[in-house]
């Protein structure tokens, strides 16, 4: 198997959602990824970049990879903050919950788009998300 990266992209300003979105899907394009899931990886990137700027006070670093082996390449993209952290993953997962005024749809829409999701959270501590999105290789 063959990695790329990671590659950390520093997030505490609300300008650094677009900067973070920008890179990850021209770090993906490098993997030679497709269109659809480009859009996937960049979307996923945004929405974990707008979670540090807007729930943690300091932000935080996304971390994005690439993996390539057995005919798959696994685009993977880990999110790390020292903030809050969620007091009820299972409610912060379900479509239309928001703890800001939001739609509420950006954890649970991430979940159903990536091909692998995990999340933990430890209130006090932190949130540290991981999603990974795997295609076969043109």
């Amino acid at each position: 198997m063959i990695q790329d990266g990671p590659v950390e992209l520093r997030v505490f300003a609300e300008h650094h959602v677009a900067v973070a979105r920008q890179k990850a899907k021209n770090f993906a394009a490098r993997a030679d990824m497709t269109q659809s899931a480009l859009y996937a990886v960049a979307t996923c990137v945004s929405e974990l970049a707008s979670n540090l700027v807007f729930h943690s006070q300091r932000g935080g670093v996304i971390s994005v990879s690439t993996k390539t082996g057995d005919g798959r390449i696994l685009f993977e993209m880990t999110s790390q903050d020292d903030g809050p952290g969620i007091p009820d993953l299972e409610l912060a997962l379900l479509d239309g919950y928001t703890t800001r005024g939001g739609l509420g749809g950006g954890l649970p829409s991430l979940r159903r788009m990536m091909d692998e999701f995990d999340i933990t959270s430890t209130v006090g501590v932190g949130t540290r998300i991981v999603a990974r999105k795997w295609e076969q290789c043109r």
